[in-house]
This record gives structure tokens, sequence and C-alpha cells, in this order.
């Protein structure tokens, strides 16, 4: 006697399971330019390392005999898999059965995996395509009634955020609670052309009025730059391989430090172009991502929230220590703080305060961006909700202030009442104001009794620019160090070492959870 028998029906049973919607369906998705959920595991993951939970749920029509006629999986896969060898929770949205919709999904499953990254301390990654939510109106008469209705999981989806990292990508149209899933993350990724993102579909807009295509409403050219998602990809392939070098900077959870791999740049590189990479006229902008390039590990750097605009934010390492970047980009609105760049400072804040990151800035602020827009946009508040990101972190921190320092945006880049080590390069220009935009104000009853005011003002500037340099400041020690360009790297590769030799022995969650 054996149970062979039993295990015959519980091979159909996967069968059926892994043949999701139906050979129609899948052909379906691939017209539509997307793989299928199990085509996405076997992509994201190590070869042969998916270990599938609740294969058998799903919706099941027994003949008279209670034998099993047919069986519709549950349109949700999770398990656990490896990414470059480190485990992971993985989610994902079968769109084959039923679009993704939440009335053929069984909530247990998404809770479980959320439940699962969360217990078990291991980063998770969402693949997300259709509604996640509750399910279509059609529900409510098969139900014959309705309900008060609650996000399922969502105090493990919060608590999440504080314990693992949690990436998610939007592979096709989201919306609703899927749409949720997919912001709720430390790092949200759209596939552009194939993925959509809303909060309700073109149907559901067309009520109140807007009569709009999926792109038109939701595609990457929307939210590319408006803070919705953190990165937009050229493809599904290209989406996994962003999810696996995001992961490759982080602790499997807050209760690990970084991995530190083999620093193959050497740590005492002196960049050449560093010297003149920054333009003597203050006027005169300059390539951000060259310096950026420059100083830390080669092939390192991972920009994870392109929307920053003025602001670049960065996972990069020195000597194979991941840390996280700030940079001012003036090509962008001069480099001042926006709404957007505001946004992106918190976010990195957020990541390297819950997963130990030390934050390395590279400082070119003019300050909070000015005008009528800016004060519509509520600059201010999104600026103060940024500098308070930055204070609350705890990681170390480090500054090379390489131009401009002015003003509240410039003043709460980094924590300066606490100890960050800093050195400025002979470019760096500081004050509550820079002097051109104060000069006329300061200088106006002077300027207004001249007989020549233009020859005055050059005057003023002559003297100011005497007073303005950098080496003044450093007589008062209001400024540790002035160093040679060059030396950043070495410096940096440094300094990196004493910071992680500070970090936490037993380290936790944060004192302040990501906000997504």
């Amino acid at each position: 006697m054996t149970w062979e028998p039993e295990l015959d029906e519980l091979r159909r049973r996967r069968e059926l399971a892994e043949a999701m919607g139906g050979p129609e369906k899948i052909a379906r998705q691939h017209d539509a330019g997307r793989l299928t959920v199990r085509e996405r595991l076997a992509a994201l993951l190590d070869e042969g390392s998916f270990r599938e939970v609740g294969a058998l749920a799903g919706a099941a029509v027994y003949d008279g005999d209670g034998k099993l006629d047919s069986f519709t999986p549950a349109n949700f896969v999770t398990g656990t898999g490896r990414i470059d060898g480190r485990k992971v929770v993985v989610g994902g949205d079968d769109f084959t059965v039923r679009g993704g919709a939440a009335d053929a999904s069984i909530a247990g499953k998404q809770i479980f995996s959320e439940q699962l990254a969360n217990e078990l301390r291991l980063p998770l990654v969402r693949l997300v395509e259709g509604t996640g939510g509750g399910g279509s109106v059609k529900m409510l008469e098969q139900m014959g009634r309705t309900y008060v209705p609650v996000n399922p999981g969502w105090d493990y989806v919060v608590d999440n955020l504080s314990v693992v990292p949690v990436v998610a990508a939007g592979l096709g149209p989201v919306a609703g609670l899927g749409a949720a899933r997919l912001c709720a993350a430390h790092l949200s990724i759209l596939v552009e052309g194939t993925a959509q993102l809303f909060v309700a579909g073109p149907p559901v807009v067309r009520r109140v009025g807007e009569d709009v295509d999926k792109e038109q409403l939701g595609g990457s050219r929307v939210h590319s730059r408006n803070a919705a998602v953190d990165l937009v990809a050229g493809s599904e392939a290209e989406a996994f391989e962003m999810i696996r070098r995001f992961l490759s900077y982080l602790p499997t959870s807050a209760y690990q430090l970084p991995p530190v791999i083999a620093g193959e740049d050497p740590p005492g590189r002196r960049e050449e172009s560093l010297l003149s990479a920054v333009p003597r006229s203050r006027r005169q902008p300059y390539r951000i991502r060259d310096i950026l390039r420059a100083v830390f590990d080669a092939g390192s750097l991972m920009e994870v929230q392109r929307y920053g605009g003025s602001i670049v934010t960065a996972l990069a390492r020195l000597d194979g220590h991941p840390v996280g970047v700030v940079a001012g980009d003036p090509y962008v609105a001069g480099g001042c703080l926006t709404v957007e760049g505001a946004e992106a400072v918190t976010r990195l804040a957020d990541l390297c305060s819950t997963f130990h990151l030390p934050i390395v800035t590279l400082t070119d602020q003019p300050g909070l961006l000015i005008g009528t827009r800016a004060e519509q946009r509520a600059t201010i508040r999104h600026g103060v909700r940024a500098i308070s990101a930055v204070y609350q972190a705890s990681v170390p921190g480090a500054e090379i202030i390489v131009r401009r320092v002015f003003g509240v945006g410039g003043a709460g880049l980094t924590n300066r009442h606490r100890l960050i080590r800093r050195w400025a390069w002979p470019s760096a220009d500081w004050g509550s104001l820079p002097v051109e935009g104060g000069i006329e104000a300061a200088y106006r009853a002077d300027l207004e009794r001249a007989e020549d005011p233009d020859a005055l003002l050059a005057d003023i500037l002559a003297r100011l620019d005497a007073v303005r340099s950098p080496l003044r400041t450093a007589e008062k020690f209001g400024v540790e160090d002035i160093v040679d360009p060059r030396e950043t790297r070495p410096l940096l590769c440094d300094w990196v070492r004493d910071a992680y030799a500070v970090l936490p022995a037993t380290p936790g969650r944060p004192a302040f959870g990501t906000r997504p």
C-alpha cells in the first residue's frame, strides 16, 4: 500500500496550476508583449531556485462523483527563490487568469507572501500586473451583499518597509490596490510601453468626463517625472536587472549590515578630470554624473530616483562598500531644490537609514526653488520634509562641497548639527544667499547715490569676491578642509572604512520608518 494515487492527483493539480489561464490567454499575454508570471519568475530568479507556496489554491469544480472536473488557479503566484545566491520572497500577479482581477485571487496568498518576508526577514519582490483589489461590481450580486473594504495584509505591507528591502515592478496595467502595492516599496519600476499605473482605469475615468487610453492616463510618460515610481525600464528584462542590481547594495534585512564586496577599483585612484570638472565661472553648469563616476567605484553608480531632476540620488560603492549618494545637478532648475528633488532626498535618506548605508553628499545647492510656481506647489513644505528625513537619518555621513551652499536648502542637505566628515573643493561658494542675488538690496542706497552705479557695483563685487573665498572660511575653521578635487576618491575610500566600523554591531529596524 502506497500513497501513489494521491501523489498522481497532486501532480495533476500542479500541472493544471502551471497551465495558468490556458493557451489562448497565454498567447494573448505574449501578443501584448508581456511575459507570463511563471516566465517572469524564471527570468528573475537563479535557475531552479523557485520554491512555490500555495500552488494548489484556486477555484475547483467537481463532478457528481466528487472528482475534480476543472481547476482554475488563483491568479497570484508566490514562493521563495534566490537572486545571485541570496534568498528572497517573490509574489507575482497572473494576468492570464481574469486579467489579474481580485475576484479570481485568494487574498490569503498575498498576505502570506508579505508575512513570510516579514517573519523570515527576507527581501520581498512584487511583480505587479492587474488590480489586486476588491474585484468587480458583478461580485456584489454574486455575494448578495457588499462589505466595508480593507486592504489585505496592509499591516505587513507597511511594516515591511522598516524590516526588509521591498522592490515592486509594474509589468502591465496596474490599478487600484495593485497600484498601491507598486508604490509601497523602496524601489518601484514601471516598464515603458507595456505597463501603466493608475488609481482607476480608462473605463472608470470616462465616468468623470475624461476619455483617455491607458498610456495617456498612466503610461511611463506620465509617471517618469512625478515621483509615483522611481525608475522606468525599457523592457521586462531591464526591470529584472534593476531589481537584481538594487538588492545587491542592500542587506537581507534591517537586522544585518550591507554586503561589502572586494573592491576592484583602486581606492587611491586620482581622477585628473576632476581638476577641471567645475568651471571657474559660477554661472556655467557642469555634468555632475561625470564627477560621480570619477569618484565612486567604476560601474557601481545606480540612480534610484530618476525623477529627482535637480537632485541626483543613487547607490554606489567605495572600495566595495555600499553607500547612498546625494548630489546637485546644476543643469536642472539651476540646481535648486524642487518638490521632486525633495522627494528624492527623502526616499534616499529613509532607505539608507533603514538599511544602514552611510551617505555621501556632493553639495552644489543654491537653495529652495523660488517663484510663483514654486510657491503654488508648496516647495517649502516638501523641502522641510526632506530636511527632516536627513536629520532623522542616523547613519554616518560625508560631504564634498563642490560649489554652492546657500539658504535653507543648502543648509539642510546634510545634518550640520552633527559630525559629518566634510571637505570642500576650491570652487566652493557659500553663505546665507548668493552675493549676486543680494548685493543690490544690501547696497541700494549707495548705488542710488553713486554717479556711476555700474562702476560702484563692479567695485563692490571685486571686494566681496575676496571675502567669499573659501580660504577665508577655513581660517576660522568654518570648514574643516579644502582639498584638491583629485584627492576626493582616496579621502572617501579611507572614510568609508571608518564609517562601516561604527555601524551598529546589532542592527535593527529604524526609529523612523520609510515614507512611501
